[in-house]
């Protein structure tokens, strides 16, 4: 499998993804935004764009896909219900749906409620599993739920699926959001050591935006997924976010909500 992570330098640092099969060399672009720099990454590698996969309907990840087509002929998928919204979708995709790319590449489709109500992740497994989770999940975050999302279906899918999600499964996330983030657990746990070091680290020139993460590095650095830590749970009292009603799902709302001000 080869994995081609681009940054698209703009103002929201997005990420685009190619995911080929090195066998046929055909690829799948993921939310080509910067469709020239993908265009140009296909070409460097010997890639053939064949498909596109927008994980939800936001323009900054649906933006680049009438550019792609133009010059490629590829088809374009994207979750059932945002065909609607979503110009030229050629197919609705729904969980469990696969898809291969090439002889090598076969690829889950999870429904991912939460950032909006039509958002998908790909998953693939193989000998080191991947997650492309768009604006669902983060490096050290999540998505906020500010343009057609719901809080407790973002909750619902972090619980209810990605943490049953193998540990060593890399992440590859719509958007290089890693120091402000890393930031926001620190000011909730100021004595998380793994989440201190790798700040360090985001602050090091070119680090952020090559960075690939793990289920294993998030349940140490990523406050949602550390929903059961009292100084977490602390820190969300004194800003009068949370009761005594501190289920992990209280918890996950209140910083869902924390960090939409933060």
């Amino acid at each position: 499998m080869i994995i081609k992570q681009i940054y698209t330098y703009n103002n929201y640092r997005n990420f685009n993804y190619l995911i080929g099969c090195e066998k046929t060399r055909e690829a799948i672009a993921v939310d080509p935004l910067a469709y020239k720099l993908c265009l140009e990454e296909a070409k460097k590698n010997d890639l053939e764009i064949v498909s596109i996969i927008n994980t939800h309907e936001h323009l900054d990840h649906t933006g680049g896909n009438d550019k792609i087509i133009q010059h490629t002929g590829a088809k374009l998928y994207a979750h059932q219900n945002a065909k609607n919204v979503i110009k030229g979708v050629d197919i609705g995709l729904k969980a469990g749906d696969k898809i291969k790319v090439g002889n090598t590449v076969n690829i889950d489709i999870l429904d991912t409620p939460g950032h909006t109500m039509s958002h998908l992740c790909l998953l693939i497994r193989g000998s080191e599993d991947a997650l492309f989770c768009g604006d669902t999940l983060f490096n050290a975050g999540v998505g906020n739920c500010h343009n057609g999302g719901n809080p407790l279906s973002l909750y619902n899918t972090f619980y209810n699926q990605l943490i049953k999600l193998d540990r060593k499964t890399k992440i590859y996330p719509g958007h290089d959001y890693l120091t402000n983030n890393l930031e926001f657990t620190l000011s909730l746990e100021p004595e998380n050591k793994n989440a201190y070091d790798l700040l360090q680290k985001s602050k090091m020139e070119g680090f952020s935006t090559k960075f690939v993460s793990s289920f294993e590095i998030e349940l140490k650095v990523n406050t949602f997924f550390r929903l059961k830590e009292k100084s977490i749970k602390e820190s969300l009292k004194n800003e009068n976010l949370l009761s005594k009603n501190d289920s992990p799902q209280e918890v996950f709302l209140a910083l869902r909500e924390l960090r939409n001000k933060w």
